[in-house]
């Protein structure tokens, strides 16, 4: 599956028309002397939803379902009045992120090789890129940057400056403390695979993620659709990352469901059934790599760090044969493989 497409002009061009009704829908009810009370933002909100029709464009029945609560489920900030029109809506949320086939490929920048930067910038000499190249190919094994410091004696600070150069991106500080807070913001298979740590929330509004070897663009930007947090990736020394990943990894995550189907229609029937079952508040869907991630809000979330027991993650693969009934194998950044039941 292609990788997450950068672009989401297309999403914003799609809830553009529905906002302006909805905007013009309030008008008309103000003008008829429908109004809130003005000190009560969350009364006013409830208000409005109770009036709201649904959010597929195709639906023609959303006014006679007055019966149906306007509480749930919302995807992506819209109502829906039946388990058709979320199927609806999720089918064309698919499509939308599968649309930026073959992007990432064609924008991948060209990078200069870490032993040339580091020489570049006078960190080491030819005598010790020589070493280290030939003790990484004796052993068929291993980075250059791991040779520099076993063989060579280069202090590991300078190799993860000469990585940030290469990616251009910032080193970042860690605190233990508060990325033990901050498992809520992502599933823990995505912590586990793309080597990621969410290292804290800046002001309430900027995330910073941090990573060991390179940063991880696509994850950003899904964590950054999902969260709504501004999301600014770095990297992170890997002696203190190592041993921190792996204490992240045992705090207690969000509760997921992984889901395999054959095709977008199969998956987008699996995530409207959960949404019809859960009725969650709010919900929102990306592409991550080769998975699909949906979130659930089951109740208002007060934050910018939601409450564990609030959420809930649904994690899709797609292409998988029908007649195949082994679970999807799941490899961290560095390829090792990842048992799904460890994946909650």
């Amino acid at each position: 599956m292609p990788i997450l497409n950068r672009s989401r002009g297309g999403t914003a061009a799609a809830e553009a028309p529905r906002e302006e009704r909805q905007m013009a829908r309030r008008a008309q009810l103000v003008e008829a002397g429908v109004s809130a009370p003005a000190d009560s933002q969350t009364s006013m909100a409830g208000r409005w939803r109770l009036l709201e029709t649904c959010a597929n464009p195709q639906c023609s029945s959303g006014w006679l379902r007055l019966w149906r609560s306007r509480s749930g489920p919302i995807f992506e900030g819209g109502w829906n009045c039946s388990s058709g029109c979320t199927r609806a809506r999720l089918e064309a949320a698919l499509r939308r992120e599968s649309s930026g086939s073959g992007e990432g490929a064609a924008m991948r920048p060209h990078r200069i090789p870490l032993g040339l930067t580091m020489l570049e910038q006078g960190w080491i000499t030819h005598p010790q890129l020589r070493q280290a190249l030939e003790a990484q190919k004796a052993a068929r094994c291993g980075r250059i940057g791991e040779w520099l410091i076993r063989r060579c004696g280069i202090k590991e600070e300078l190799v993860t400056r000469a990585l940030g150069l290469q990616w251009s991106c910032p080193v970042l500080p860690l605190d233990l403390r508060e990325a033990e807070g901050l498992t809520t913001l992502m599933p823990r298979l995505f912590v586990d695979a793309f080597g990621a740590l969410p290292l804290r929330v800046a002001a309430g509004k900027i995330l910073y993620l941090g990573f060991e070897e390179r940063p991880d663009a696509a994850l950003a930007l899904a964590v950054e659709t999902i969260t709504g947090l501004r999301v600014e990736t770095g990297l992170v020394h890997g002696s203190l990352f190592r041993p921190t990943h792996g204490r992240i990894l045992g705090q207690r995550f969000p509760a997921v469901e992984l889901v395999e189907a054959v095709s977008e229609a199969a998956l987008a029937q699996a995530f409207a059934r959960a949404m019809e079952r859960t009725q969650p508040v709010e919900s929102r869907l990306v592409r991550v790599h080769d998975c699909v991630w949906l979130r659930l809000w089951l109740q208002p979330q007060r934050g910018p760090v939601p409450e564990t027991a609030l959420i809930k993650d649904m994690i899709g693969t797609l292409g998988l044969d029908p007649g195949r009934h082994n679970k999807a194998e799941f490899k961290d950044w560095r390829g090792v493989p990842i048992k799904t039941g460890e994946a909650s």
